[in-house]
């Protein structure tokens, strides 16, 4: 191997934060129960909109209910934030081996594009995309003091979330059609007037989040490095204020019958609560790190191989509940089991794999391309 391929050698399974490893894996499996609803239902609004289709008992509900308040934006935010913190890990190890950390940072980045475009092809609602625009940004502005990252990202996130209300305004007057984003059998999304305002905000979020992201792993705590009644206040504030503001954003659409003249109204307190419940979960995630069991290897494993099971997550998605769709009307509670299912294969296929091999495959190709040379694969059978 050439020195410059030495040079820009992926950093080696000692040098990894388990930390980092465990609140990913809790986040990829969190975003599936989001993401199934898409594939689960025909139309977007059975993801957006809890009464517009699949709730046909009482356990619907709770189920929907109970995602609004505790999952929806929640893990994704958690995904958010690691991302922004591995920007800035790989930026930083890369440094120490070739000279030139922010072109090859660039160039993983692009090819991050590339894979999410092809995902996007097959399902709309990817976020690799958006992650590969919006890491360039934060990449140029990661060295700023952890404060100003904090306050950036913040401010980022509640734009993105009160920009809800100047599009509630246009529905409300006519202007705008929220189409299927709220209405089964409306306009689709991808044809609608509100799609700018969807990728706008998407993208508003993610620098945000991503932001918040390295500003806490500058300040040591997604580390776990801080004490533990650091951690015991984070998860008990953050979970507490969180809840107290996602709860407002469902008692808007629930007193209002979940009508589209709030629909995008009740968006505003969801969006706002997900980073005091985002540094909640970091908070209790952390606490629970130190007692460790099988299912945190588990999940640590999944987290390594996050953009795999991501990915895996849309085949899997597509090929079974999508298809099924077609044919029988499904509930939450149907989509919920397959979730179950879901989560238990890929909480047994990750360690397996990585007893085998050192990368995900899709970790593995993204390697490879990144370093443009072939990356060892397979784990040593001595």
């Amino acid at each position: 191997m050439s020195n410059t391929t030495s040079r820009s050698a992926p950093v080696s399974q000692k040098e990894r934060v388990t930390s980092l490893d465990l609140i990913r894996g809790i986040a990829i499996l969190g975003i599936l129960p989001m993401n199934a609803l898409t594939w689960g239902f025909s139309d977007f609004a059975g993801y957006s909109n809890v009464r517009a289709v699949g709730t046909e008992q009482p356990f619907d509900w709770f189920i929907g209910i109970a995602s609004k308040l505790f999952i929806e934006q929640k893990m994704m935010a958690l995904f958010s934030l690691l991302f922004g913190v591995g920007v800035v890990i790989f930026w930083e190890r890369a440094g120490s081996k070739t000279a030139h950390p922010y072109w090859l940072s660039l160039w993983r980045f692009t090819l991050l594009f590339v894979i999410g475009t092809i995902h996007a092809w097959f399902w709309f609602g990817d976020v690799l995309t958006a992650y590969a625009i919006s890491a360039p940004i934060v990449l140029a502005v990661h060295r700023r003091s952890p404060k100003v990252l904090m306050a950036v990202g913040v401010g980022l996130v509640v734009i993105g979330s009160l920009s809800a209300w100047l599009v509630q305004i246009g529905v409300n007057d006519g202007s705008y059609q929220i189409g299927e984003y709220w209405v089964p059998g409306g306009t689709p999304l991808l044809e609608s007037e509100l799609l700018t305002w969807f990728y706008a905000d998407a993208i508003l979020r993610s620098i945000g989040l991503m932001l918040i992201g390295v500003s806490l792993y500058r300040l040591h705590i997604v580390q776990g490095q801080r004490s533990q009644e650091m951690y015991k206040k984070m998860a008990c504030w953050g979970l507490g204020v969180g809840l107290l503001v996602t709860c407002g954003g469902v008692a808007i659409h629930i007193v209002d019958s979940w009508s589209e003249r709030t629909a995008l109204v009740g968006h505003i307190p969801l969006g706002l609560g997900t980073i005091p419940m985002a540094l909640g979960y970091i908070g209790l995630i952390v606490l629970w790190k130190n007692d460790v069991s099988k299912l945190q290897q588990r999940l640590q494993a999944a987290g390594r191989m996050a953009m795999t099971n991501y990915l895996s997550q849309t085949v899997l998605g597509l090929s079974t509940l999508f298809v099924l769709a077609q044919e029988v009307e499904l509930t939450r509670t149907m989509i919920f089991v397959w979730i179950l299912l879901i989560w238990a294969l890929q909480l047994w296929w990750s360690p397996w794999w990585l007893q085998r091999f050192r990368f995900g495959p899709a970790e593995w190709l993204w390697r490879c391309g990144t370093y443009r040379s072939r990356q060892p694969f397979r784990r040593s059978t001595n």
